[in-house]
């Protein structure tokens, strides 16, 4: 992470970055699987929407020279846990079911960006959907359904 403001959130470190393309969005630090894959940001915009985002690069790429299926479903997932991320406050969870529909293709050095939504918030479930963008054209709608496991401790 680039050194800025480190905040906890949910019992998870956070850290808004200071410097360069990504200042002002926050990084999670306590996923080393997310971490490796990434990296990965959010923020929240003018509308109080969470924002996902990461610039495509050379290590994301299938042989094809495009972004891998694999690496655009690893940033959705990371996206959805943003998304849902008030509704998971007081839970430990995991992706339980993910749908995804691959619609376009991400070239190297290209802004990758998800916006979602909870569809419901159940007691034991949150029902999340999503979009993955890159220069306005649609890369991967999603929906998925979170299981919160057990309290945080």
């Amino acid at each position: 992470m680039d050194g800025g403001e480190e905040l906890e959130i949910g019992g998870w470190k956070h850290q808004v970055v200071k410097d360069g393309e990504w200042a002002g969005w926050v990084q999670y630090g306590s996923d080393p699987f997310e971490d490796h894959a990434g990296p990965f940001y959010y923020r929240v915009d003018e509308t109080g929407q969470r924002v996902c985002a990461m610039r495509a690069e050379k290590h994301h790429m299938n042989g094809g020279g495009f972004m891998h299926g694999g690496a655009i479903m690893t940033f959705a997932d990371y996206c959805l846990f943003v998304i849902a991320r008030d509704d998971l406050q007081d839970s430990r969870s995991v992706t339980a079911q993910f749908n995804g529909d691959f619609v376009g293709a991400v070239p190297v050095g290209s802004l990758v960006e998800c916006r979602g939504e909870v569809v419901k918030a159940a007691r034991s479930m949150v029902f999340v959907r999503g979009l993955i963008t890159t220069g306005g054209e649609p890369v991967m709608n999603f929906s998925a359904i979170i299981k919160k496991t057990k309290p945080r401790t």
